[in-house]
C-alpha cells in the first residue's frame, strides 16, 4: 500500500468519495449513473461519471482491489500519465460500446468502474501475458493471457444472454480500450509480440463478426 503510485491512489479515492455520496444520496446517484435515456437527451457527462459511482460496498471494493494489483503493471511499463489515459480511455470505451448495444433500451442503467478497471487489466495482460493469476475456484494458477481471452469471451457469452445484474458491454468496452490504448503508447509490440497481440484481439474479432451477423 505504501508503494503505491499517487495516481492510483487518486484514482482509488475518487472511486471511494463518489461512491460513497451516491450511497448517501439516491438524487446524486440516479443523476450521475449511465443511463441510455439520459444521455441521449444530452447528460453525456454520465458516461464518465458513472465510472466512479457504485452500486455497494462490495462493489466498489471488488474493482479497487482489481485495480490495486494491476495498476502497478501498467504504470511500470507506461508511467503515471498514461495509465490515466488508459484508465480513463477504457471507462469512455466501455460507456460507448454500452452505448451501442443498449441504444434501443432507454432505461438501460449501470455504475461501475469495471470498464476502466478492466481496461487496465488488459492493458497489463497485454505487457506481461505470462505472469500467473491465481483464483480460488482454480487449483493452478492460469497464465494472464488465458484468463483475459477467456474472460471476454464469458462477457460476450453474459452479453448475449443477459447473464446477472453485470454490465458485461462495459467490462468488454474496456478491454478493447486498454488494448487499444497500449498498443498506440507501444507499437512495438506489434512486431515484438505479434503473436500475443493476435491472440488477445480475437475475442474483440469475434464480438464485432457476431453484431454484424446479428447473432449478439
Amino acid at each position: 500500500m505504501y508503494n503505491m503510485d499517487l495516481a492510483t491512489i487518486a484514482v482509488i479515492a475518487a472511486n471511494i468519495l463518489v461512491s460513497l455520496k451516491g450511497f448517501n444520496d439516491t438524487s446524486f446517484f440516479e443523476r450521475y449513473k449511465f443511463n441510455i435515456s439520459a444521455i441521449n437527451a444530452g447528460q453525456k457527462d454520465r458516461m464518465l461519471t458513472s465510472g466512479f459511482l457504485h452500486v455497494d460496498w462490495a462493489h466498489l471494493f471488488f474493482n479497487m482491489f482489481t485495480l490495486y494489483f494491476f495498476a502497478p503493471v501498467v504504470i511500470g511499463w507506461l508511467g503515471t500519465g498514461k495509465f490515466l489515459v488508459v484508465y480513463f480511455i477504457s471507462l469512455l470505451a466501455g460507456s460507448l460500446l454500452a452505448m451501442f448495444f443498449h441504444k434501443d433500451e432507454p432505461y438501460y442503467s449501470a455504475v461501475g468502474a469495471s470498464g476502466a478497471v478492466t481496461g487496465v487489466l488488459y492493458a497489463a495482460i497485454l505487457l506481461q501475458p505470462d505472469m500467473r493469476l491465481g483464483f480460488m475456484f482454480i487449483p493452478i494458477p492460469l497464465p494472464a493471457y488465458v484468463f483475459g481471452i477467456g474472460y471476454l469471451l464469458y462477457s460476450i457469452y453474459g452479453m448475449r444472454s443477459r447473464i446477472g445484474n453485470i454490465g458485461h458491454t462495459a467490462h468488454f468496452g474496456g478491454a478493447v480500450g486498454g488494448y487499444v490504448s497500449t498498443l498506440l503508447f507501444l507499437p512495438q509490440l506489434l512486431v515484438q509480440e505479434t503473436f500475443m497481440v493476435l491472440l488477445l484481439a480475437v475475442p474483440i474479432i469475434v464480438l464485432f463478426v457476431m453484431e454484424k451477423m446479428g447473432k449478439i
